[in-house]
């Protein structure tokens, strides 16, 4: 028996094969999960369901499906109107993604997720730790300004593939340090 939450509202999940299961499964506008058999209030267990790259998840064995349920984005399909097709990843409003209440969630394009992330303060403190690190590098500042200037160079004759050679990195590396995303502060 589960009880129900002050406003809150629940709804079934519909998913490939969710018919061919023993039990029923649904989500609440709070972000609960929970299984039942015929009445949801009634016979319904709340679950805690799984953990994928932090994300809350539901892991079901289903016939001719993979077995996991990003719980956001369903909460999202449910609950949430998209505005527009483009609209195709789900967002957490606030950062936390084990906070799935339909209020922290949002439909975004590619690129308003890509900017939404680069705003949390997880990546932020991330980006703080990488640019403050000394050990472990493979290059040092004078090298960087090596490679940047020779980047920068229009008349450059060196590709991207040897330059990473020379300098015994990878030639990711390289485009990372030319966009600005290792070693900004050189």
């Amino acid at each position: 028996m589960i009880k129900k939450n002050s406003g809150e509202t629940w709804k079934q999940l519909k998913f490939s094969g969710w018919n061919q299961l023993r039990n029923k499964y649904a989500l609440s506008s709070q972000g609960r999960i929970a299984s039942y058999k015929k009445d949801i209030l009634q016979d319904g267990k709340l679950l805690s369901g799984s953990f994928t790259t932090g994300y809350r998840t539901l892991n079901l064995h289903r016939p001719n499906s993979k077995g996991t349920l990003y719980i956001h984005r369903e909460m999202a399909k449910l609950f949430l109107k998209k505005s527009s097709p483009r609209y195709k990843y789900v967002i957490h409003i606030n950062h936390n993604k084990l906070d799935n209440n339909q209020k922290n969630l949002k439909w975004a394009t590619l690129e308003e997720m890509i900017s939404h992330q680069q705003k949390s303060p997880a990546k932020i403190a991330y980006k703080k730790v990488q640019a403050n690190r000394t050990v472990g590098l493979k290059l040092k500042a004078a090298q960087v300004k090596k490679i940047k200037d020779t980047l920068k160079n229009p008349r450059r004759t060196i590709t991207i593939k040897k330059l990473a050679e020379k300098y015994g990195i990878s030639e990711m590396t390289i485009y990372r340090i030319k966009s600005g995303e290792n070693w900004s502060r050189v």
